[in-house]
């Protein structure tokens, strides 16, 4: 006996494929929806993560800004408190400079010279005044050169001049002041020149 099927088994099989689609359609929607909360969760953690580590390196580097200018003060006020070491130290040293220099002038200033002005800058020492004659003048800078402690007396100028009518020489001298090498700012051995008073 012959059976025929006369129910419409075309529609059913579309109909289950159709199911098929949507049901693989919905699943792949879900898994779309499933990797790209995941995806989300983990870039969003990693953000906040490298969002904290950058608030706290602009924290820390404001904090070593901060050092920093700090640091620079400091070392600004370290700089200023050894200068003034330095010259106080200098002073120390060459305290008795001043009076030692004088008593050696007048002690090497031959008759007939007079000084009218003296003038010292670092450790050279400016002398202006009026002798008899260019061999007064000659004389002075003799004595100068075999000072134990004046050196190289060098002559500026010299040229006529006239007081109370009679005929001088004006001159114009440098002379330097012996000192140590490690004399000078900072320097802690002494000075070559003696003692106020001292003479050679």
């Amino acid at each position: 006996m012959i059976r025929i099927n006369l129910l419409p088994h075309r529609e059913e099989k579309r109909k289950a494929r159709r199911q098929q689609f949507f049901l693989l359609s919905a699943l792949m929607v879900v898994a779309g929806l499933f990797v790209w909360f995941v995806g989300h969760t983990i870039l969003g953690g990693y953000l906040s993560g490298q969002d904290a580590k950058n608030a706290f390196l602009k924290e820390e580097i404001a904090a070593l800004d901060k050092d920093i200018v700090e640091i620079k003060r400091l070392r600004e006020q370290s700089e200023a408190l050894l200068s003034r070491k330095q010259v106080i130290e200098s002073l120390q040293t060459h305290r008795t400079e001043t009076v030692a220099v004088f008593n050696e002038l007048a002690r090497l200033m031959p008759e007939g010279v007079y000084l009218k002005a003296l003038k010292e800058t670092g450790a050279t020492i400016n002398l202006q005044g009026f002798a008899q004659s260019n061999a007064r003048v000659s004389m002075l800078m003799r004595n100068l050169d075999g000072s134990q402690y004046l050196e190289r007396p060098e002559l500026v100028e010299v040229k006529a001049a006239m007081i109370n009518n009679r005929r001088v020489s004006e001159f114009n001298m440098n002379v330097s002041v012996k000192r140590n090498k490690a004399d000078g700012p900072g320097a802690k051995g002494k000075s070559d020149v003696p003692q106020a008073g001292g003479k050679s």
